[in-house]
């Protein structure tokens, strides 16, 4: 087993605006004027579809390498549907993703067939799909209040 921790860091820098920061780098996400935001960047929840994508797309390209699939192009759009009325606290609807799809554009003069083999190995081998679609235990956050 080759088990690693991966850990980001949130830092609120504005009213809704938070930059994400991990080994150096740096992502800045914010709310839509329409939710109180600048709209400065994505959304919390744009950003779970953008690493979807992302993990799917390095996953896609990784194993397409490994089974001698060329691809000389390759997008993926992901859109997900949830109800609002679950982050403003009323009881009925859950505040997160109800449904999350997937669609895989790819260029490749490869066998169709063995393109559906590649993809259907990125479903089990993505790791934020993974996450997303078998959930993932998440800890109580401690709390450290500086004065």
């Amino acid at each position: 087993m080759y088990e690693k921790t991966y850990k980001v860091t949130g830092r609120k820098v504005g009213d809704l605006e938070v930059d994400i920061e991990a080994r150096g780098h740096k992502v800045k996400l914010d709310e839509p004027i329409s939710g109180g935001g600048t709209d400065k960047g994505m959304n919390p929840v744009e950003m779970l579809l953008g690493s979807i994508a992302a993990c799917q797309t390095i996953t896609t390209a990784i194993y397409a390498e490994s089974m001698g699939i060329k691809i000389d192009d390759l997008s993926i759009d992901v859109e997900g549907d949830m109800d609002s009325a679950g982050f403003m606290g009323y009881a009925k609807f859950r505040p997160g993703y109800t449904n999350i799809r997937s669609h895989i554009k790819i260029k490749s003069d490869s066998d169709p067939a063995m393109v559906q083999q590649l993809i259907d190995l990125v479903e089990i081998r993505c790791p934020v799909e993974d996450s997303v679609k078998n959930g993932v235990d998440i800890s109580h956050p401690t709390l450290e209040v500086e004065k």
